[in-house]
């Protein structure tokens, strides 16, 4: 079994920073794509950033050059550092990752169970 588990959530001010981690345990043989998405009340689930195994990254428009994602493939572990964070980010969000048990395995879609993330004007 895999489970994936953030933390690093909380209540900051507007202009503030924030650094959420991920990590994945149990019967992994190698991850893919890690990433980060977020759901505010009322809206749909959307994407934060995405990272590769090899460091590769995508992130949402809204996110460019205040939030940077980044990966311990040692660790098995996501981050997401989010600085000058602003009222309409607050949302809950959730890690993601495509993790195969075996060599031979096809990659399965793993969520975490989000954390929440309040930002206070």
């Amino acid at each position: 079994q895999v489970q994936v588990v953030e933390s690093g959530g909380g209540l900051v001010q507007a202009g503030g920073s924030l650094r959420l981690s991920c990590g994945a345990s149990g019967t992994i043989y190698d991850i893919s794509d890690m990433g980060w998405y977020r759901q505010a009340p009322g809206k749909q689930r959307e994407l934060v950033a995405i990272i590769a195994s090899g460091g590769s990254t995508n992130y949402a428009d809204s996110m460019k050059g205040r939030f940077t994602i980044s990966r311990d493939n040692a660790k098995n572990t996501v981050y997401l550092q989010m600085n000058s964070l602003k009222p309409e980010d607050t949302a809950v969000y959730y890690c993601q990752a495509l993790i195969r048990a075996s060599r031979f395995g096809e990659f399965d879609n793993y969520w975490g169970q989000g954390t929440q993330v309040t930002v206070s004007s």
